[in-house]
């Protein structure tokens, strides 16, 4: 049975300079061979509150400010923030909406997690473009956002 040190772990963590891990991610930084090892390892990680389950196969590093729309983007991937959200996000639109909403190739799904609502459009893959990267998170362009919401009132 193989034992590691978990402050060194947590070091090894916090140096990768993540914040979101994938179950994929985490192998590779810590370089766990055996699968039943890797699994307990993760279990004794998350019940030290060095990392938090967010969902099946999907941690996040405690103690870290991780941002909605990041998460967001990281829970269903691809996808990027849009509709009243990213009016909201430049300034457009004064009002907060209550759910952090994106739009994605994919199926239409909703998720909620820690007291919050994460919800994903799906769109045609041939309007799945306009997006840019901004502080760590995937969002449409200002120019974009805008032109729907005239067009279509969203």
């Amino acid at each position: 049975m193989e034992t590691y040190n978990l402050a060194a772990i947590t070091h090894k963590l916090h140096d990768s300079g993540l914040t979101l891990f994938t179950t994929t991610t985490l192998k590779i930084i810590l370089a766990v061979k055996k699968e039943s090892s890797f699994f307990n390892l993760l279990a004794r990680l998350a019940q030290g509150r060095v990392l938090v389950r967010l969902e099946r196969g999907k941690y996040a590093l405690a103690g870290e400010n991780i941002s909605d729309f990041a998460l967001a983007n990281f829970l269903y991937s691809f996808s990027y923030i849009a509709l009243k959200l990213a009016l909201n996000f430049y300034g457009i639109l004064s009002q907060f909406p209550y759910e952090i909403t994106s739009v994605t190739a994919k199926k239409t799904k909703r998720k909620f997690l820690f007291g919050k609502a994460f919800s994903y459009v799906h769109v045609k893959e041939t309007l799945f473009w306009g997006y840019e990267k901004r502080n760590g998170f995937l969002i449409t362009v200002p120019e974009k956002g805008t032109f729907k919401s005239i067009v279509f009132g969203s």
